[in-house]
């Protein structure tokens, strides 16, 4: 596997290292170590079961156990609660998005607090969203699949996250829906946020994506950069079935 500590580590958003996850007696990492730079789209992918979605939630602290090093703008975070990462400027938008369904779309968006002074206000999301400016008097439970995924999106993006964590965001979507968070996506990589992809719809992340972490049995097996795709194709489609 390539050496992730090539890496400048001046540049460094997160690094992880011998990251260990358990859900009661099941251990499901095993040693992961990864690193992402500022500014940077990265992937993790791999099949159902993994250990993607674990990894995710490990970071911020949403396992029952963990242990090994996690490190946020070089800070050490393993042993803090999951508001106290947060707080350090993680989004995270999990694969079941957590919609509030009585509450409007505006509402929604109004709802989590600001970790910094850098949350898009509602004019730059409804700008990036126009989806969820005509809606914004609608009900969560009203909201299609794809805007509810919208809407889950923009809502972190409010906080000012710098470090956005998003877990399967395409799954289910219609093609058009798909391409427009494709283009939502490529706008927060211009603004500079860094963004940790966890993605079955490999022609969707390989465009966006700098790097890819392949994940396998909760250890990372393989890391491919954007410009190894085309040479390291026959080794992705073993691995993942693509």
């Amino acid at each position: 596997m390539a050496n992730a500590s090539a890496f400048r580590p001046d540049s460094e958003m997160l690094r992880v290292n011998d990251l260990h996850a358990f859900y009661g007696e099941s251990h499901i990492l095993h040693g992961i170590d990864f690193q992402v730079n500022r500014g940077e789209l990265v992937t993790l992918l791999g099949r159902n079961g993994a250990g993607r979605t674990t990894t995710l939630k490990a970071i911020l602290g949403l396992v029952g156990r963990r242990s090994g090093s996690i490190m946020i703008n070089g800070r050490q975070v393993i042993d803090l609660p999951t508001h106290r990462i947060a707080h350090l400027g993680i989004g995270y938008c999990p694969e079941e998005r957590g919609i509030y369904a009585s509450l409007s779309t505006e509402e929604n968006l109004l709802l989590p607090p600001a970790v910094n002074s850098a949350g898009m206000s509602l004019d730059e999301i409804y700008g990036m969203f126009p989806n969820l400016e005509e809606r914004r008097n609608s009900p969560g439970s009203r909201l299609s699949g794809g805007e509810q995924q919208m809407l889950a999106m923009a809502r972190i993006l409010r906080t000012g996250a710098r470090l956005l964590l998003l877990d399967e965001i395409t799954e289910g979507l219609a093609p058009v829906i798909v391409q427009a968070l494709g283009r939502v996506i490529a706008q927060l990589k211009e603004k500079g946020l860094t963004i940790i992809l966890v993605e079955q719809n490999f022609r969707f992340a390989a465009p966006l994506a700098d790097r890819h972490y392949i994940i396998e049995h909760g250890r990372i097996v393989e890391m491919v950069r954007k410009d190894e795709l085309d040479s390291k194709m026959p080794l992705l489609q073993k691995l993942l079935g693509v």
